[in-house]
């Protein structure tokens, strides 16, 4: 009996070697869609909260008055940054984008005194933008509010496909690691089967039978997330290596989440399905191992 086990033992342990590379390739698969899925989502943050409006002022407007009009709009929710652009400065940034100056042919400023100021994405839908614009336009100092609505409406409505394509893909995707690494389990207990069976023919509970097997599962599960892991955060590095402007859109609470995510996905289908097999083979007649 010893004999048997010893060599049942040694023939099952290649097989939690290829186990093992089976379920972390599968992780890593559904890892780098997690890291997709959030940067696609700060990607669309990102874009949203650099959407701009534009409240244009009345050229009789007082420096008084334009810091009062700042600080009302500037203590309001729905702003993420705020900028007062006067005349001049406005004079410098058209002459910045590479037109000609006005000089030779207008004798003042035409441009008037400006409030630039992002919204925050959570405010970024055609009916608060809407609300805003009517609520500044009622300043008495305020002459127009402007932004681009064809912008804000194409954005939230791209964002919502992307996003509703890549929770389905995640989804299906999940269904099939899960079915991946079942399969992966059940091979890999295969070469234990008479193992099991034998233990079990000497009067083992069912328990005794499991528990070692279980822990030899938690820690392949546990080996299995912690290499995904690790391979998604060198795929990512060099992706910030190849294309820096990336590092905007970091975002380490999410991708701790993700891998915490892949760690536990490892270790819970991993020690279900071996738990699945045991009991599968204990209830198996000796003759049908064969």
């Amino acid at each position: 009996m010893s004999q048997s086990a010893k060599a049942s033992i040694k023939k099952g342990k290649p097989s939690y070697f290829m186990s093992i590379l089976g379920v972390t390739l599968v992780l890593l698969v559904l890892g780098v869609i997690g890291c997709l899925i959030i940067t696609a989502g700060k990607l669309g943050s990102y874009f949203k909260e650099n959407v701009e409006v534009k409240v244009i002022l009345r050229g009789d407007m007082n420096p008084k008055d334009s810091t009062a009009l700042m600080q009302y709009i500037s203590k309001q929710l729905y702003v993420k940054s705020i900028e007062y652009v006067n005349r001049e400065k406005g004079r410098k940034i058209f002459l910045g984008d590479g037109n000609e100056d006005w000089n030779n042919v207008l004798d003042y400023n035409p441009l008037p005194n400006v409030i630039n100021f992002k919204v925050k994405k959570d405010f970024l839908k055609p009916d608060m933008l809407a609300a805003i614009k009517t609520d500044l336009e009622k300043q008495t100092y305020v002459t127009e509010v402007s932004y681009q609505k064809a912008l804000v409406t194409k954005l939230n409505k791209n964002i919502k496909r992307i996003s509703l394509i890549l929770l389905t893909v995640a989804i299906l995707l999940s269904l099939v690691v899960i079915i991946l690494i079942d399969n992966t389990i059940k091979l890999a207990m295969f070469s234990n089967r008479f193992l099991i069976k034998t233990m079990q023919m000497v009067g083992a509970t069912r328990w005794f039978i499991a528990k070692p097997m279980n822990i030899r599962a938690i820690i392949n599960g546990a080996a299995s997330g912690g290499i995904a892991v690790a391979a998604v955060w060198l795929l990512l590095i060099i992706a910030e290596k190849l294309m820096p402007e990336m590092k905007a859109i970091h975002d380490n609470s999410s991708l701790l989440l993700l891998f915490f995510g892949l760690i536990v996905l490892g270790i819970g289908i991993t020690l279900f399905s071996t738990n699945r097999s045991v009991l599968k083979y204990l209830k198996m007649k000796l003759d049908d191992l064969y």
